[in-house]
Order: structure tokens, then sequence, then C-alpha cells
């Protein structure tokens, strides 16, 4: 049976696969199981603003976690603080230490506290291929001429190709080479969680002066923002402070600045007015060499064969490609044997099976209304605005290829349109999709979200 602590840490790990790294650090860090009573469970949250987050984003997943480990709980609850443990026989600096080193993953015990950088990222560390060579170049670029050459630098991709990878390899080399400098490195959530905190204590200002002293300001996830003119607002002052002095500030976005929906102009504009540079998904060749170099950190070994086949045909992002070959190593590990080919394609069917499964005209439809800000009933109605225009032509392009629908369906299915308004839409896209890089990276994150919600 496993305690707590061994409970706790396979969840976390469940949890960091289908996170981004930030994401998981914001919400997850400093979090552990209290107690477990028959079919509930506590846990530990460090503040209030957490336990709600938790509670209302997470709690589902979290909950089945748990029960593929333990299958008769029931309940989730969550409350702010930390266990009081006290042994006579252990001092209890050394009891908290060593209980800290149990729940915390090792992801999380590299990660400096007063920058944010996780020290594993490096530009070494990092596979450069076609999809990522300008990025990757732009990158090293800012770090030899912090604050002069490209301000902002802004990188968007799809999730799990290497954003925040290369984000705080920046982040890693200048506090390495100038040891004077003032980096963080910060998700958009996590800024907006600040942000809410300082109003509610007051200390607004004290936050926008902590900003303005940083030498390097590393936004990830910028499009969490959209929407939240507030957090808009205090962004538009810190960024306009920094830019002012020269001080350098890099984002990360899963789109262009021009495609985050509901973000003010003037950001837009902000953002536009620096480097951007996208990262696609990587080619065959770069997938081979990501997963030689994740054996060599990883000093384990796998036959080619296995490897070729795991390059083949993992293809959607780096954290997949990652994910399935520590399944594959793990294996290895528990038989003391290399597997298969057969066991290779049992113990990666559920990465393999995923993107085959049939999109219903729902799940598409709901995604394209997520991807840009809109509602799904905005998709039906007779707007002719171009922010609603827009998605209903990709709706109309992506029904067609997701769900195989006839053209007449199509169009029944957005409010009665004419099956000629479909083909028109149906055609503008493709022609967008084979001439336009911009469009082909914005299709590739729509079907990702609805390839994702198979898991869901």
């Amino acid at each position: 049976m496993m305690t707590n602590e061994e409970l706790w840490k396979a969840v976390l790990g469940e949890m960091e696969l289908s996170l981004t790294k930030a994401n998981f650090t914001t919400w997850f860090k400093n979090t552990l199981i209290l107690s477990k009573d028959g079919q509930s469970i506590v846990v530990s949250v460090p503040n209030g603003f957490i336990r709600e987050w938790l509670q209302n984003k997470f709690n589902k997943r979290i909950l089945d976690s748990i029960r593929g480990f333990s299958p008769e709980v029931r309940e989730v609850r969550y409350v702010v603080g930390t266990p009081k443990i006290e042994l006579k026989t252990t001092p209890k600096p050394f009891l908290d230490r060593d209980l800290e080193e149990k729940v915390i993953p090792d992801s999380l015990k590299d990660i400096d506290k007063y920058t944010n950088l996780n020290k594993k990222y490096s530009f070494e560390s990092f596979v450069v291929g076609s999809n990522n060579e300008l990025a990757h170049a732009a990158s090293l670029a800012i770090v030899k001429n912090l604050g002069k050459l490209y301000n902002p630098l802004f990188i968007y991709g799809g999730v799990g190709l290497g954003k925040t990878h290369l984000l705080q390899s920046i982040g890693n080399k200048i506090s390495a080479e100038y040891k004077d400098s003032h980096v963080l490195y910060i998700s958009a959530e996590k800024l907006t969680a600040d942000l809410i905190e300082s109003i509610r204590n007051r200390t607004i200002e004290d936050l926008k002066n902590t900003y303005s002293k940083l030498d390097l300001l590393i936004i990830d996830d910028i499009q969490f923002i959209a929407g939240k003119e507030r957090t808009q607002e205090v962004v538009f002052q810190i960024f306009n402070e920094l830019h002012g002095k020269n001080k350098q500030v890099v984002l990360s976005s899963d789109r262009p600045p021009k495609a985050i929906p509901a973000l003010e102009e003037r950001l837009k504009s902000r953002f536009e007015g620096g480097m951007i540079a996208d990262i696609g998904i990587p080619d065959f060749e770069t997938r081979l060499a990501i997963l030689k170099l994740k054996m060599l950190e990883k000093n384990q070994e796998l036959d080619n064969e296995t490897v070729t086949y795991i390059a083949t045909n993992i293809q959607k992002n780096v954290r997949e490609l990652e994910g399935a070959l520590n399944r594959v190593i793990a294996f290895s590990q528990i038989y003391n044997k290399p597997p298969g080919t057969k066991e290779v394609k049992n113990i990666l069917a559920t990465y393999l099976n995923n993107p085959y499964k049939k999109a219903s005209s729902q799940v598409v439809l709901k995604n394209i209304a997520d991807f840009y800000n809109i509602s799904p009933s905005d998709l039906i109605k007779r707007s002719r605005k171009k922010e609603i225009v827009r998605p209903r032509q990709m709706a109309m392009f992506l029904l067609r290829e997701e769900t195989k629908l006839s053209f007449p369906e199509i169009g029944q299915k957005l409010g009665g349109r004419d099956h000629s308004t479909v083909i028109h839409a149906c055609e503008k896209i493709k022609r967008e999709e084979n001439n336009d890089e911009s469009v082909k990276q914005e299709l590739v994150m729509i079907r990702e979200r609805v390839y994702n919600s198979f898991d869901k």
C-alpha cells in the first residue's frame, strides 16, 4: 500500500506531464497530502488563492489521478497550511527537510527561489532543428546584446515544443554571466495571481516597483492575460518602464500577438515591436536527436529500432516524446530487460491511439471558441464582425477536415448557412494553410486542443 508521500508524488508526476513547467510550478509547488481517511484526502496548499484554483480548475484531474492509484477515494479537500509534525526522537528541522525532499519532485528542487529559473534548462541541452532555429538564434543574440537588439523577444508555438526551455535558458545564461543582474522568470498566471494579491493588500505600487528594478523579465504564456483588463494595464506599465530603460523583456505564447483575442491593441503593438519567432513541430531528425540527448542525460540505453519507432510515431510535441521515452525506460528498469517492438507498441498505446479518434462537431466547435475566446453560440449567429467571421471560417474548415461532415451538414450546424459559403471558407483556409506559416501554426494549435480533449 502506498504511503501519502508516495501517492502524492505519483499524482504530481502525472500532473507534471500534462502541464507546462510554468503552470505546474505555479499551482503545485509546496503541496502535499496532509491526511487520508477512508474515502477522503486532505491536501495542504501554501495559500488561499492556490486552494481556490486547485478546487475550481484541477480538482477533477487530481481526483481521477488519485483514484488511479487509490480507487476507494471519493473526495479531495484543500486546506491552507503545512503539517505540524513533531517526534521527540527527531529534531524538527531535519524532519521537515526530509519530508520536503520526499514530496517535492526533483524538477522543483532545481528552481531558484529568487529568479524562478530551473537550472536544468540550458542552451547546451536544447536540440536545434529547422522547427526552432530562428527562435534559438534570436535567444542567443539577445544574451550577447541584452536590451539592445531584439526587445522584446516574442516566442510562440504549440504546447510542449520547447518555449519554456528556451526562455529559461536565456535567464540562466544571463544569471551565470552577469552575477549582479536582476532576472525574473514568471508565468502570466502567477503574475496575475500576484497582482490580485497585491490589490487585496493594497501593495500594487510595491509590486510595480519590484518589477521596475529588473534587468531581464521573462513572462511565459502571456496569452493568459487576454481579457484581464487590470492585469494588461499593469503589464503595459511594467513593459514601458523596462523598455524605456533598455531592460530586456522576453515573452512566450501559444500564438502570435495579433492572434491573441481580447488583448489591447497597444500591447499587441508593443509585443510586435521587437522580434517574433515561432517554434514548430520537430521533424523526424530533430525528434531522434532529442531522444538520444534525453537518454544521455538519464544515462539509459535503448536499441536503435526502439528509438526510431518512438521518433516515428510520437510527432505532436517534445513533452510527449519525453513522456513516451520515460515509459519505455521504466518498463526496461522494472523488468530488467529491453522491451521488444510489440511491447513498445503496447507501452505507447495511450500516445498512439488518441490522434486517430474521430472528433465530434461539438468538441471541434468548443475548442475553436475557446481558442478565439468567444462563445460557441457566436459561431452560429449571423454576425459579420471580423472577430467572429474568421473563427467561423476556421470552424467550417476543421469540421470538414476532422469530422468529414458534408458541406450542407456543416452549414446546418453553423446556423443554417448555404453549402456554397462553407465551400468558399474551406478553400480559403486551405490556401492560407499552404501559403501562410502563421495560419498553419494556428491550425496545429487548434487541432492539438481537439486531440488533447480526448483525454479529459
